[in-house]
């Protein structure tokens, strides 16, 4: 089976573009999270645990704000934390991203070694339901939404 479109005159199959899109997202996302991470895990943990979801919001705003437009990215009041004696801990962050009339729910892992980027739902109501405009929508609001 093949992943690569034929005879669609070049166009990117949906399975494509699905890629496409989360590695944008991805991307787009890197630094932010990377920032995110020199919280201590410890704090997070208790924040979580203790329903302090305003601490958890002015984090992410202030993390956010290094590197998207401001109000762009948004903690969603929801996050989960995998704290056990065996492994590593993980952090789970619900998120929302929203520019240019494209919305973006998601959830990120903070993890050690290697992040992870959820996508939920992506909403991009001025495309009318085409998902090569919605794709293109999609990488035009996040590029455009970053501050470098």
């Amino acid at each position: 089976m093949h992943d690569m479109p034929e005879g669609n005159g070049g166009k990117p199959s949906p399975l494509e573009r699905d890629r496409q899109r989360q590695e944008a997202i991805a991307t787009a996302l890197t630094e932010f999270i990377e920032d995110l991470k020199l919280v201590d895990v410890v704090d997070f943990v208790a924040y979580i645990r203790t329903d302090q979801h305003g601490n958890i919001e002015e984090l992410v705003k202030t993390s956010a704000e290094l590197f998207f437009k401001e109000g762009s990215l948004r903690y969603s009041m929801a996050a989960q934390t995998d704290v056990e004696w065996e492994r590593t801990p993980k952090i789970s962050l619900d998120l929302e991203f929203f520019n240019k009339g494209v919305w973006i729910y998601f959830t990120i892992v903070l993890a050690w070694p290697d992040n992870a980027v959820n996508v939920s739902y992506v909403e991009v109501p001025d495309a009318g339901g085409d998902k090569a405009k919605e794709t293109e929508m999609l990488l035009e609001a996040l590029k455009d939404a970053r501050l470098r």
